[in-house]
C-alpha cells in the first residue's frame, strides 16, 4: 500500500511506515533546511512548497495519507489560538487532499492538548469533518517512553481515520512496551568542545545542582530542573534557538548540552539516518524537535498493516 505524507519534516513518519513495510510514494514539506535533510535520507519524491500551493493533481493517489500537522497552534507551550492561527488552518488544506485523493486511511499526529483545546471544540470540529466524509475514527495519546522503548517523555495524540469501518474495527493501537533502555544508552562519553558549558556564566550553578549522570537536566531561566523520572524531557522545535533549553547531561568529561545526534537517538532515529554537514546545529535541533518518535510510528503502522491484511 502506498503512503503520501504532508508536513513531512525530515521524514520521521515516512521512515516509520517504511520500516513497517509500506511503500512511500511522495511527501511535502515547506522548510528548506528540513527538505535538505529529507532528501539526504529518502529517495522518493519530495514536493518542497507551501501546502496551499501544492495541487492534488501533482501527486500520485495513495492508500494512506499522513500528516503530522503543525502543533504550535494547539500546544500549551504556544498561544493556543487553534484554528484562529494560520498553522491551525492547515487542517482544512489536509481536507482538500482527503476530498480529492479519497485515501483509505488518514493518519494524523499532534500534541495531546489537541483534545482539550478550546474546551474540546477544535477536536470536535476535526472529528466532525472526517466523519462527514465517511471516515471512522480511532485515536489515542501515546507516550514515547511507553510505546517506543526510548527514554523520552513525549505525549502525542495519534488519530487514524478509516474509509472501511471493518478495518477500523480490526485496528488496535499497539500495546505498551517495557522500557529497557536508559538515558545513558543514548549518550556519547564525550564530544566536541563547543557543546560543553565550562566557559558559561551558569557553569558554577550547573555544577552545584547537576549531580547525576543517569538523567537529563534543563536550564529554566534562573534554575536547573532535574528529570526525576530519568527520562529525556520532551524535545521541542525551539530548543536550538537559545541553547539553554537543549537538555543538559553530565558525561565522562563535564557538563554539556545534548548533540543533535543524541537528540535524534531520543527520537528513535537509527544511526544510519544522517544529517548534512552544511546545516547549522540550530536548524538540526529544530528539525529533530519538530519530528516524531520513529519507533512509535512504526508500531502503529504495523498494527495498521495487520488490520488491513486480516
Amino acid at each position: 500500500m502506498k503512503v503520501g505524507g504532508l508536513f513531512a519534516g525530515i521524514g520521521g513518519v515516512e521512515l516509520g511506515f517504511k520500516k513497517a513495510g509500506f511503500e512511500i510514494s511522495w511527501a511535502n514539506e515547506i522548510d528548506k533546511n528540513a527538505c535538505i535533510t529529507y532528501r539526504h535520507n529518502h529517495k522518493h519524491t519530495l514536493f518542497e512548497k507551501d501546502l496551499k500551493d501544492l495541487q492534488t493533481s501533482e501527486v500520485e493517489k495513495v492508500d494512506i495519507l499522513t500528516a503530522g500537522f503543525p502543533c504550535q497552534a494547539f500546544s500549551i507551550a504556544g498561544h493556543q489560538k487553534g484554528f484562529r492561527d494560520d498553522r491551525g488552518n492547515v487542517f482544512f488544506e489536509i481536507l482538500r487532499f482527503v476530498d480529492d485523493l479519497s485515501p483509505k486511511v488518514i493518519f494524523l499526529e499532534n500534541v495531546k492538548n489537541l483534545v482539550g483545546h478550546d474546551k474540546g471544540k477544535t477536536f470536535k470540529r476535526i472529528t466532525y469533518e472526517l466523519e462527514e466524509r465517511g471516515y471512522t475514527l480511532k485515536y489515542k495519546v501515546l507516550n514515547s517512553c511507553e510505546y517506543g522503548n526510548v527514554p523520552q517523555n513525549r505525549e502525542r495524540i495519534y488519530i487514524l481515520a478509516f474509509k472501511d469501518k471493518k478495518i477500523a474495527e480490526k485496528f488496535n493501537f499497539p500495546k505498551p512496551k517495557k522500557l529497557n533502555k536508559k538515558v545513558t544508552d543514548f549518550i556519547d562519553s564525550e564530544t566536541e568542545e563547543k557543546y560543553y558549558y565550562t566557559n558559561s556564566r551558569y557553569y558554577k550553578q550547573l555544577k552545584d545542582e547537576m549531580k547525576h549522570k543517569d538523567t537529563l537536566y534543563q536550564w529554566r531561566r534562573v534554575y536547573v530542573r532535574e528529570n526525576k523520572s530519568k527520562l529525556c524531557p520532551t524535545l521541542t522545535a525551539n530548543m536550538g534557538t537559545g541553547g539553554h533549553n537543549v537538555p543538559l547531561v553530565i558525561d565522562d568529561k563535564d557538563i554539556r548540552k545534548l548533540t543533535p545526534r543524541e537528540c535524534a537517538r531520543f527520537q528513535g532515529y537509527p544511526e544510519t539516518f544522517s544529517f548534512p554537514e552544511k546545516l547549522a546545529n540550530s536548524s538540526l535541533y529544530k528539525q529533530i524537535g519538530n519530528s516524531v518518535t520513529v519507533p512509535v510510528i512504526e508500531a502503529i503502522a504495523k498494527e495498521l498493516k495487520k488490520a488491513i491484511n486480516e
